[in-house]
């Protein structure tokens, strides 16, 4: 089996983990940003705000897609200088949303946003894994995911302060600032980093890499338990804000306010993440995972008042995160010869999950109403937990 390389004091990992989670905090407030934006890009264009969505739609849309491309070409050509130079792209799209002077321009520029993003998060989780032992990484990954969890916080409030302030396009414009900033230092790093080298077998082609991720039983379960995973807790979560103004009647910014203290509850675990793992042990965290999400979903369905909503948005952040810890840690492992294609699928498996949870969840709350999609989190983030704790003793043991 491929081990991490131990990095010497010279080359220590730790400077350019940081980086790394700079480029992730970019990343993921670039997903974000533009959710308040959309009435204000509605009026700018002059179109529908169902329209202006699909400024939204459009970023994930190719984050989701790329995936596929960035896991063989990092595993290829390296993982750190192809997210290195991803970075770069994602100041050039965002630039060009800035100056978009129509939606179509704005759709395209989302695109290539979205597209050069793809590359930044996976290909680090990968790097990370080439680079720090097993026994360290959990605990490795959830500071690195400080990174992308503020930026999931931060993304939305960056979009309304530009909005009514400065306007809208310097959003981006900052965005684009700190693309550059971060893509510069890793760039400058790139002759003191180092790259795990990959065999490459003759004729292999640019599939073979999926391939061999694939043909592992191991991390079959993985992309299964995952895509899952993100069908439950994201299916459930869409609809939140929603939920609480309708049925609550508090008004859609404080409903999206609570519904964002998911991050403060993935920060809880991201800051106690080596406590956690010391005392549960991976079998036990994920279990416990999917246990608090059903919990917090209980809360938002059965609570009479609206602020236990705070409560429950705290809990299934905590619990998203002791599950999601833990798959994303073996996610790093499960095929160590080709860790960039490896990671990078998990990416896109969660994504798809995301997305068909989404969907399915919409035709459940047109039938039944928005408070029906809760009992089927409720009901099967612990079947799913349990199941991923089952065969994660059952692969301990053998």
């Amino acid at each position: 089996m491929t081990t991490p390389l131990r990095s010497s004091s010279s080359t220590s990992t730790t400077p350019v983990i940081v980086l790394l989670a700079l480029a992730a905090f970019a990343s993921s407030s670039a997903f974000r940003i533009c959710d308040p934006l959309l009435p204000v890009l509605a009026l700018e264009f002059n179109v529908r705000t169902a329209q202006a969505s699909s400024a939204v739609t459009y970023f994930s849309m190719a984050y989701g897609v790329m995936q596929f491309f960035y896991g063989p070409v990092g595993d290829r050509y390296g993982k750190f200088r192809v997210l290195s130079l991803a970075t770069f792209g994602c100041a050039v799209g965002s630039l060009l949303v800035a100056c978009a002077p129509t939606l179509g321009v704005l759709e395209l520029a989302r695109f290539i946003s979205g597209a050069t993003a793809a590359g930044i998060i996976p290909l680090s989780m990968a790097w990370i894994g080439d680079h720090v032992p097993y026994e360290r990484r959990q605990a490795t990954l959830a500071r690195y995911l400080l990174g992308s969890i503020s930026g999931i916080a931060i993304g939305q409030l960056l979009g309304g302060v530009f909005a009514d302030t400065l306007g809208w396009r310097w959003a981006f414009v900052f965005l684009a600032v700190v693309y550059l900033v971060v893509g510069s230092l890793l760039i400058s790093r790139r002759l003191t980093v180092r790259e795990l080298p990959v065999a490459r077998a003759a004729g292999a082609s640019f599939l073979s890499p999926a391939r061999v991720v694939l043909a592992a039983p191991w991390a079959r379960i993985v992309l299964t338990v995952v895509c899952l995973e993100g069908a439950f807790v994201f299916g459930s979560l869409a609809f939140v804000p929603a939920y609480l103004h309708g049925y609550h009647g508090i008004p859609v910014a404080w409903a999206g306010a609570v519904s964002g203290l998911f991050a403060a509850g993935a920060l809880v675990y991201a800051l106690y993440a080596n406590y956690f793992v010391r005392r549960f042990g991976e079998p036990r965290l994920a279990l416990a995972g999917g246990c608090t999400m059903a919990f917090a979903f209980a809360v938002y369905w059965l609570s009479s008042v609206w602020y236990w909503g705070v409560l429950a948005a705290m809990l299934s952040g905590l619990g998203y995160y002791l599950l999601h810890a833990v798959l994303q840690t073996h996610a790093t492992q499960m095929a160590p010869s080709t860790r960039g294609t490896a990671v990078a699928m998990f990416a896109s498996f969660l994504f798809l999950g995301q997305s068909v949870g989404v969907i399915l969840a919409s035709v459940v709350v047109d039938h039944f109403g928005l408070g029906a999609v809760f009992p089927i989190a409720v009901v099967g983030l612990p079947l799913l937990a349990l199941y991923f704790c089952w065969r994660l003793k059952t692969r301990q043991t053998t």
